[in-house]
Formats: structure tokens, sequence, C-alpha cells
């Protein structure tokens, strides 16, 4: 990735401030189109960031790249606004912020895409081969459902597949709850690994639910559905963050 000038983005940073400071503070359906590209350059350095951190940004193109190619987006964005549709909105600054920043991100996500080599893949393409058509995102699925949410399932009589014994050889599980930890430290919150950890006691006992909903202070005589709501966020969030490669040697 390429370096950027720290002068520069220092005295960049500072413009910028100035110009906003300048600005008359009014409603957002005031603004002119001039006023609303000053006041949103620092959401393009946000969503900019938040792409140069990431995988697919790495080595194609720099933040200072990317933060080029959102102001771009911004201003084609700003242009664009329907203020009549803006003033009928209940929240017209979350509105414009959505409307801004989806643009921002589909500008910079096509600059990323088109830099990345020197074939020409179409963008309806890229998003399929992204999503893989959600086979990959099945696998996952399919893996932590079977290690967490599996185990909460209450098999009766009537399903007798339940009773079939597992003759397959076992994994050795405290190399597999630790690799899982590893996972969990890495793509949930504190609050979502704690729920996931002790619900099924990947590094020690087990605790119920009571005593989970103790520890992350949550009160209440329901206390204990908000900590199945966090479990089920949590392998939610694994299965839409880790890649299939990760589990693909325990599926």
């Amino acid at each position: 990735m390429k370096k950027y000038n720290i002068k520069n983005y220092v005295r960049y940073k500072e413009d910028v401030k100035r110009s906003i400071k300048a600005i008359q503070p009014k409603r957002f359906i005031d603004y002119t189109p001039l006023e609303l590209k000053i006041i949103f350059l620092p959401l393009v350095e946000n969503i900019s960031r938040k792409f140069a951190t990431s995988q697919e940004a790495s080595g194609v193109m720099s933040i200072m790249d990317l933060m080029s190619e959102g102001n771009i987006q911004l201003c084609k964005a700003v242009d664009k606004i329907d203020r009549l549709r803006l003033i009928a909105s209940e929240d017209v600054e979350q509105t414009l912020k959505s409307f801004l920043a989806k643009r921002i991100r589909g500008g910079i996500r096509r600059a990323v895409d088109t830099n990345r080599g020197t074939m020409r893949i179409p963008e309806h393409k890229l998003n399929e081969i992204r999503k893989d058509g959600g086979k990959d995102k099945k696998m996952v699925a399919m893996f932590f459902n079977s290690i967490f949410l599996s185990i909460d399932a209450n098999p009766s009589d009537e399903n007798m597949v339940y009773q079939i014994p597992d003759k397959s050889d076992p994994y050795n599980e405290t190399l597999l709850n630790a690799y899982i930890m590893s996972l969990l430290s890495k793509h949930l919150s504190f609050n979502e690994m704690l729920v996931l950890n002790k619900s099924y006691g990947l590094d020690g006992p087990k605790w119920s639910a009571n005593e989970i909903a103790t520890a992350l202070e949550i009160k209440g005589v329901s206390a204990y559905v908000r900590v199945s709501e966090l479990k089920k966020q949590a392998v939610q969030k694994l299965i839409d963050n880790v890649d299939h490669s990760q589990v693909l040697d325990y599926l």
C-alpha cells in the first residue's frame, strides 16, 4: 500500500475542520449542495478507513486513493439528492447519511475492483463471486449450529435419528475448544464471547443462563431471555464473518 504524506494529511484535516466550522449551523434540508459536500467529508474518511483495513483493499489503493474516490462519489451523490423526498422523511439527517454512505461505499468498492487487476469483471458477477451462491455460508452455518445451537435442541422419542450413536473418531475436544475460542475472540464482542464460552463450557465449567445474566449485569425476570438472544446473535455473527476455509477441516 502506498504511503501518504503525513504533513499533507494533517493539513487536509485542519482545512476540513476549518471549513466545517465556518458553515453556519442550520437544518440539514437548508444546507446548500456545497455545504453538504463539506459537512460530510468526515463520513468519507470514516468509510474509506474501513476499506483500508480490510483484506479486499490491501495493496490495491492507498487510504488517500480511497478518500479521493469517496469524495468524488460524495459530490455525485449530493447532486442527486431528492429534496422533496428528504423533506418527507421523519429523520432527515439519518436519511441523508444513509443515502450518501451507500453511494460512497459503492463507489469505493467499484474502484477497488477496477484497480485489483487488468481484467474488467462486471460488478454483478463480482457480487456473485463474493456471495458464492451462499454455499460457503451454509457450510459455516452447519458447523456453528452443530457446535452450539443444536446442543440446545430437545430431541424427542419421535425423532429417532437422535438415538443413533456416533461411531466416528472424536475430535480432540481441548484443541477444538481452544480453536473456537480464538474465533470467538476475533469476531465477537466481550458479552457475546462470554455467553457462548460459559453456556457451553469451552474453557471451564458450564454456567446457567441466570449465572451468565448476573455476570453481565442483566437484571429482571426475563434476563435469561436476553442471554438466549445474545447466544443466537453471537452464532449468527460467526456465521456471517468466518470464512468456510477456517472450519472446513471440522466438517
